[in-house]
């Protein structure tokens, strides 16, 4: 267990550079494997994800050439892989985006265990395996595995989603790009992160139209060449920062070359009482005197965040929503309408004294701006429930314990050191 000692009650201040988001790092380097040329990647995280996925592409035989100093990833997925070394990593959601690329490779891929990511509610399977199946892909169970077989490739496909899921969405495209004719997917996913992974795969030569709509559309073609990519800011990143500096009472500068994405966001945070300004590439974040919950001009409604695929609020953001929620004076809901049941850490609110009111699996009120004290609390395996935590214990004055915090090493690299640049006083240590 990794653990994260916090001594509260200081104001963050600086400036700082966020890195990549995982959510596109992670499928673009899946994708990867479909290429037998070099590639080059700039600005790729030290994360624990990323460090399991080139270990997976080390064993596989592939070159692999990483400095985490600089963030540059040289990788050559050329010569002879060996399909017996393909055992998908654990723990991570975007193992299952590895398959079309194993499948297009060996003509074979399993599951030898649940691929999981982070403990945010239901999430199924299925939809991936429907879209392998569409793809031509059969699909059978084993004691130990559910095995993938494609021996002939994949055929062109025209499919239509219940849902816009990411992962399903850059599954669909990773399977359309080298499928034989043209293949459409309906109530296709949208978020950036989608929007960059397609951007990757055209400079590869893919031919995919409709990026950023419910509709895309791939031609597949013969082979995708080798590039060199720079990742840009990483959204979730930025907002984050913006969020830490606002409920500790300071102000921290955000490198920002994703202010497109921003609209919603700011007005997000307007709610309670933030104002982000963007200006010559950076964004900040000011509070005038203290939180506050704005209140609607409708009366007797409650103000609300609604997460949601994008363009709404992404459900990854929305625990730094319900965090500054508990620090504002007022009472807001926040609608978790992605996961059921991603909102079982209320709970732990609680202990630091926050008055929080589960309604449903998708709903949660909280009565913002009670006394907290310092807490000893315990993260569920998800990224930004951890930061939220945090981010609580960082704005109360004494010694918070945030426990099993180690899902932020998946998706923010050297937080603690950035953190206490900022002037935290935050440690990582390891518990039992």
């Amino acid at each position: 267990m990794t653990n994260l000692i916090v001594r509260g009650g200081r104001a963050l201040r600086g400036s700082i550079t966020p890195s990549a988001n995982k959510n596109a790092v992670l499928p673009v380097l899946c994708a990867t494997l479909l290429s037998d040329e070099p590639i080059v990647l700039h600005r790729v995280p030290d994360i624990t994800d990323v460090r399991k996925l080139l270990d997976f592409f080390t064993k596989l035989g592939s070159s692999v050439d990483m400095d985490y100093a600089s963030g540059t990833l040289r990788l050559h997925h050329g010569g002879e892989l060996d399909p017996k070394a393909a055992h998908l990593p654990l723990g991570m959601r975007s193992s299952i985006m590895l398959i079309p690329a194993l499948l297009y490779r060996f003509g074979r891929a399993s599951l030898e265990e649940d691929v999981t990511g982070c403990t945010l509610g239901s999430r199924e399977i299925d939809p991936h395996i429907e879209v392998f199946r569409a793809f031509g892909a059969e699909v059978t169970s084993e004691p130990s595995a559910t095995v993938i077989t494609a021996p002939k490739g994949f055929c062109a496909v025209q499919h239509w989603l219940d849902y816009a899921s990411v992962t399903t969405t850059e599954n669909f495209v990773l399977c359309a790009v080298t499928a034989k004719g043209a293949s459409q997917l309906t109530n296709a996913a949208c978020e950036p992160h989608v929007q960059e992974f397609c951007e990757f795969l055209s400079l590869m030569g893919a031919k995919i139209k409709g990026v950023g709509g419910s509709r895309i559309k791939v031609e597949g073609v013969e082979g995708l060449a080798g590039i060199e990519f720079t990742f840009a800011d990483d959204f979730h990143e930025v907002a984050t920062f913006l969020a830490m500096g606002a409920i500790t009472g300071g102000e921290i500068a955000v490198q920002n070359g994703s202010v497109e994405q921003f609209p919603l966001l700011d007005r997000t945070f307007a709610k309670f009482g933030v104002e982000v300004t963007h200006e010559n590439g950076w964004s900040r974040a000011r509070v005038d005197g203290r939180l506050k919950v704005r209140e609607p001009f409708t009366s007797n409604i409650l103000t609300k965040v609604e997460a949601a695929p994008w363009p709404y609020v992404p459900a990854d953001l929305l625990p730094i929503f319900i965090a500054l929620g508990v620090r504002a004076e007022g009472q807001a809901m926040f609608w978790n309408k992605v996961y059921d049941g991603a909102l079982g850490w209320h709970a732990e609110l609680g202990k630091f004294g926050a008055h929080a009111l589960l309604c449903d699996p998708h709903r949660l009120i909280i009565f913002g701006g009670k006394p907290l004290t310092p807490a000893r609390v315990e993260s569920p395996y998800i990224i930004r429930v951890a930061i939220a935590l945090f981010m609580l214990a960082a704005s109360i004055e004494g010694e918070s314990t945030i426990l099993n915090a180690s899902p932020i090493q998946r998706a923010h690299p050297k937080f603690v050191e950035n953190l206490n640049a900022l002037g935290a006083d935050v440690s990582w240590v390891v518990g039992d």
